[in-house]
């Protein structure tokens, strides 16, 4: 396999299917089915998961919400979300541990990097939530940190509705260009919306290679793991 160890970046809209918002159960049944098959191929699969399907810091920042009162709300919505990934992923007989940020021990463990790693080894699967624990920070930051933390071989990024990285929104505009491959410090000139530029720059001085592509066939996951050239690879 071209990898041992992945975080997967899922974002929370994905866990609420073709709704507005919360959290669809066949929807997630269906990712742990996918992330069960990474499983059963001995891949190390770590996971950060969003909280957009229930609450966005910044959607409650803007209507004048205090930030970090709001970023805090959003952590809280990404360890929803995990709780409910975690009981797909155990009703299909995968193990996994979620470790949070933010400590909150009768849900889940601290998040201990040493502690994250060794139950990789153990061929658990690791659910981060709480993002990073501080405010003002995405979860895309999360997983390009989390992903360093771990040594992870590469980030996999699902996203709805668009599958891979393109120099304009295709969905407003029929000329846009799709990209196969990219480097970072293109994203950071062209100014693309991939991830934002804190974790842009963070997998960039780590070396941490990132795939970007469609969530709405869930069989991407697999073949994105498995090495095939899907969606947009940055380097």
């Amino acid at each position: 396999m071209k990898y041992k160890r992945i975080v997967l970046k899922l974002s929370g809209e994905s866990l609420a299917g073709d709704e507005a918002f919360g959290i669809k159960p066949e929807v997630v049944e269906n990712l742990a089915k996918q992330i069960k098959r990474l499983h059963d191929e001995k891949l190390e699969v770590a996971i950060v998961v969003g909280g957009g399907n229930i609450w966005r810091g910044l959607s409650g920042s803007a209507k004048g919400m205090d930030r970090a009162s709001a970023d805090y709300m959003g952590m809280l919505a990404t360890v929803m979300n995990a709780l409910a990934l975690q009981d797909a992923l155990e009703k299909l007989g995968v193990f996994t541990r979620v470790q949070t940020a933010i400590e909150m021990r009768e849900v889940a463990e601290p998040y201990i990097r040493r502690r994250a790693v060794r139950h990789l080894e153990k061929g658990r699967v690791v659910i981060f939530g709480a993002g990073t624990g501080n405010p003002y920070f995405s979860t895309d930051t999360t997983a390009a940190l989390r992903a360093a933390e771990i040594e992870a071989d590469v980030i996999l990024m699902a996203k709805k509705g668009t599958d891979g990285i393109y120099d304009k929104d295709p969905n407003k505009d029929s000329t846009a260009k799709k990209f196969d491959k990219l480097a970072y410090i293109e994203i950071l000139n062209l100014g693309l919306h991939v991830m934002d530029s804190t974790a842009t720059s963070l997998c960039m001085d780590n070396d941490i290679p990132l795939v970007v592509f469609n969530i709405d066939d869930y069989e991407n996951i697999y073949r994105a793991a498995m090495g095939e050239e899907i969606g947009t690879t940055v380097s």
